[in-house]
């Protein structure tokens, strides 16, 4: 029995089978690279679902987290804690006028949102949110109930009320939704589980009109285009548009979990003590991380090369579609591309595994290829390369 069968092994017997799993067993990472416990060596284009979107192992944070570990880890939140402090006022120097709450993950910042929207619409009878459909949220009960696909909802009936879906990029679709009980809109700027779905500058402008004329609070789920990701520090920047809610997590702890909701001031305090909390949330350490990030993207710059990289990325994907019929759209913005199929991805994916480069494929048909902020050109030059030569492989039914 090889070392990864091993493991294996000890996940079908004792972990519950809650993820589809590659036949690989990671155990060190550095940069773009990720190493199996065989010693086998990949190329990381899709670094945790963009958690790691410094590559992994970035030394300015393996430093604060190695620092901080040995001087607090936990603080409860009845106390102050001062790089829960920092890492608010970072976040809102580089968003909008506002306050931060801190949690753990992107399903309970979501939560967290929802929760906000629902005690400001309180007073007057305002408790629906409407959400996009091919969106994706999260796995809480309310955040499965947010995303408006089926295929997540499937077992765990009843759900929670007060939740209507509207077709992205639609803006008659989002009118068709509204009553005098809408409290608020919730979207992803690029849908990521939905495929890349970028949304229009038309939509974002009519979304806010909406708002605006409803008194209905906009919400931008940025759990995954945030911090850098897209070209743009938050992904909202592109849009003539400031949210008054956006919710975080992923890349903001550079690997380690952090998650984050983010409220305009005029409604950050309607949540008072006990009306909201999280134990583990905003901890010295996940903090740690995140300001580490925050330097990280300040000294390297790299806000402006996702946006170069992200560029380069695209072009190189573009050109697939020379060689490969079935390559139909490569869309996205910065560093979250995709490359959109008339057949199955999974096939290909699976090749590039064999040949050393890690991707995702979403929506069966949605190569989503979303490379660590300090990819270089000749990386994305080594990953295109493997992806062709997967995709030259591939079995065309029909």
């Amino acid at each position: 029995m090889t070392q990864t069968e091993e493991v294996m092994q000890l996940y079908y017997e004792y972990v519950m089978p809650t993820y589809t799993k590659v036949p690989l067993v990671m155990v060190k990472g550095k940069g773009i690279k990720a190493y199996d416990i065989e010693g086998k060596e990949f190329l990381d284009f899709f670094p945790g679902w963009a958690v790691s979107g410094l590559g992994h192992c970035h030394p300015k944070v393996v430093k604060a987290i190695k620092e901080q570990v040995g001087k607090m880890i936990h603080v409860p939140n009845n106390y102050y804690n001062e790089l829960q402090g920092k890492l608010a006022k970072k976040i809102i120097e580089n968003s909008f006028d506002g306050k931060v709450f801190f949690c753990n993950s992107g399903a309970e910042a979501v939560e967290g949102a929802i929760k906000l929207a629902r005690k400001v619409g309180y007073p007057s009878g305002k408790y629906e949110i409407i959400t996009m459909e091919d969106s994706f949220h999260g796995r809480t009960l309310a955040a499965i109930t947010a995303t408006a696909q089926p295929k997540y909802q499937e077992g765990f009936a009843p759900l929670p009320g007060g939740f209507v879906y509207a077709k992205f990029n639609d803006l008659e679709s989002v009118r068709s939704k509204i009553t005098d009980k809408t409290a608020a809109i919730m979207l992803e700027p690029i849908q990521g589980e939905g495929g890349i779905n970028v949304a229009s500058e038309a939509f974002i402008a009519g979304l806010k009109k909406i708002c605006g004329e409803n008194k209905i609070l906009l919400i931008f789920d940025e759990v995954q285009t945030g911090i850098a990701r897209t070209g743009k520090m938050f992904c909202y920047q592109y849009y003539d548009v400031i949210p008054d809610i956006m919710t975080l997590a992923k890349s903001l702890g550079g690997g380690f979990p952090i998650g984050a909701m983010v409220a305009k001031r005029e409604i950050a305090d309607v949540l008072q003590p006990g009306t909201h909390a999280s134990t583990f949330g905003g901890s010295p350490l996940a903090c740690a991380a995140a300001l580490a990030v925050f330097e990280a993207i300040e000294e390297g710059n790299l806000v402006e090369k996702a946006v170069r990289r992200g560029r380069y990325l695209h072009n190189r994907l573009s050109l697939l579609k020379k060689d490969f019929p079935f390559v139909k759209i490569v869309r996205g913005k910065g560093l979250m591309q995709a490359v959109e199929l008339e057949i199955e991805g999974k096939q290909i994916v699976d090749k590039c595994v064999e040949k050393g480069l890690l991707i995702n494929c979403t929506q069966k048909k949605v190569l989503r290829i979303m490379p660590p902020l300090v990819v270089k050109n000749a990386d994305i030059d080594t990953a295109v390369a493997i992806i062709q030569e997967a995709m030259k492989g591939v079995t065309v039914e029909g």
